[in-house]
């Protein structure tokens, strides 16, 4: 019967979810009376209805069906609401600018409301007009908070500082939610970077990611094992359900098979993590980028002797090891008109200006000149091995002295084929500009790089098959052009340009990489 119904409602159904709660009965009726089907109305997004029925949840085109029943919805009044809940980084400062550009491009006026100390909305309306057209309600606390607000149904939109972990993604399938780590289900609003501080006289000025954990772990508890004063480290981080302190946990602790220590000292906001270490002279915290305050941020460093310090270009071109994406996850349901608008207009030229003047790294594509670059290739000429090296790295400055490196760069899960979150979102940016018309006439170069460990060979042929693999990524993501207008090929120089050193995962991972270049 379910089978049945399924084909009988083809030309109406989209078997995909809305947002809001309405839990009125409702009956929907085709325009020549012959279908009808009867439920309580889940929700309604000014084209679709959402209801639940005998045969399960179902989502129907409003074009095709009349509603009758005390549930129905006002067709001419609707108000399109949007939910989103989650970090208080994003929430706080990006999300409200975005929304407030969002509606002056759009002609709309925006009026903010606070409710309390979390939550506050923003009501979208015309300027001559009182009836509003959108309601963007908004939840400020955590990461962990926004994704549990998601599986129970109380968020559209989820502001995170980390990935989706393992747990929650299968929930988040089990509740009908979608696979919440494909390409269409998240993307990256804007860049950060885990940041090590400490205060402004402390004489360190650089520390290892591998230093780093076994801090955090307990295993180094004094400064002169730094290079410092015969002192102890007193640890600071964000409470625990923040995204950035949970990221620090997922990828410098876990990644070194450690564990944080209880003996920790928690903040609940980032201004008070760094005004906190900043007054702390044996102090160490990981706090976000965007928000250090006085405090002094550590350069990254290893045996090697390369250092990488966290600045707008490093996080922007992920050659900071510590880049820290600010995600928005986007459930399988079907949004309102103006939520899916407003999720196009993050990813415009606009948006990202708003981006940078809010404090945060933007994901526009930037050319970088050679000039720029010169401790890349003085770390290349550094690392060269025998006349193989050599010869590699002068084809390599042959190559690429007539071009000028894009900020967009592709990096993969660990010991995966498939690019890592960042990078899907990189993927979609790029694709954009491209469909854009932005390298129209111009040719884009996808290089391939590795990192040192094993046989040089095998290290080129590595580069060479993910330089491949970014550009098919990218002519599949564009598909509203056929890319006559644009040259895409690749290249590869295996570990001819390393960014870090090789002794550590953290290195490693920075090292692999796919680079564009245009000329």
């Amino acid at each position: 019967m379910k089978i049945y119904c399924a084909a009988l409602w083809a030309a109406l159904l989209l078997l995909v979810g809305a947002e809001s709660a309405w839990a009125d009965d409702v009956t929907l009726r085709s325009r020549d009376g012959a279908i009808e089907l009867s439920g309580t109305l889940l929700g309604f997004d000014g084209e679709f209805y959402r209801v639940e029925t005998q045969y399960g949840e179902l989502t129907v085109d409003g074009s095709g069906v009349l509603c009758e029943g005390p549930g129905c919805p006002s067709l001419t009044d609707f108000v399109a609401e949007l939910s989103i809940s989650g970090s208080s980084t994003i929430g706080d400062v990006l999300m409200p600018a975005l929304v407030e550009g969002f509606a002056l491009q759009n002609g709309l006026k925006a009026i903010r409301t606070r409710k309390d100390d979390t939550q506050f909305e923003y009501v979208l309306s015309a300027p001559d007009r009182d009836t509003p057209v959108g309601r963007f309600q908004f939840r400020v606390s955590s990461t962990d908070e926004g994704f549990a607000d998601l599986l129970a149904d109380e968020a559209d939109l989820v502001m995170a500082l980390r990935e989706i972990r393992a747990g929650e993604l299968t929930l988040a399938e089990e509740v009908g939610l979608g696979q919440l780590d494909d390409v269409n289900r998240s993307r990256v609003l804007a860049l950060d970077a885990m940041t090590v501080i400490v205060s402004p006289t402390n004489p360190v000025s650089a520390i290892s990611v591998s230093d780093l954990a076994r801090i955090l772990s307990g295993e180094i508890d004094n400064w002169r094992s730094l290079g410092g004063p015969d002192a102890p480290i007193s640890i600071h981080m964000r409470d625990a359900q923040s995204g950035i302190a949970q990221a620090v946990e997922d990828r410098v602790l876990r990644q070194a098979g450690l564990s944080l220590i209880e003996d920790v000292v928690r903040h609940p906001t980032n201004a008070a993590l760094a005004q906190a270490v900043a007054r702390d002279q044996i102090g160490l915290g990981v706090a976000s980028h965007s928000e250090i305050g006085n405090s002094k941020a550590l350069a990254l460093t290893g045996p090697c002797g390369f250092q990488l310090r966290a600045n707008r270009l490093t996080i922007k071109t992920e050659d900071y090891p510590l880049t820290a994406p600010m995600f928005l996850y986007i459930p399988a349901r079907r949004l309102p008109k103006l939520g899916r608008e407003f999720l196009a207009y993050t990813r415009t030229a606009p948006a990202q200006i708003i981006t940078r003047r809010a404090g945060f790294v933007d994901q526009a594509p930037e050319e970088i000149t050679l000039n720029a670059q010169g401790d890349r290739f003085a770390n290349a000429i550094r690392v060269a091995r025998g006349e193989a090296g050599l010869a590699s790295l002068q084809r390599m400055v042959e190559t690429l002295t007539p071009l000028r490196r894009l900020s967009t760069s592709f990096r993969f899960e660990a010991g995966a084929a498939r690019l890592d979150a960042q990078s899907r979102s990189n993927v979609q940016q790029l694709a954009h500009a491209i469909e854009a018309g932005t390298y129209d006439g111009r040719h884009l170069v996808f290089v391939g790089f590795s990192d040192g460990e094993g046989p040089a060979e095998g290290n080129l042929r590595i580069a060479k098959q993910r330089a491949q693999a970014v550009k098919a990524a990218i002519e599949a993501a564009v598909e509203t052009s056929s890319l006559t207008q644009v040259r895409l090929s690749t290249d590869a120089f295996g570990e001819a340009m390393p960014m870090a050193c090789d002794d550590t995962s953290w290195g490693r991972q920075v090292n692999r990489r796919v680079e564009v270049w245009v000329r």
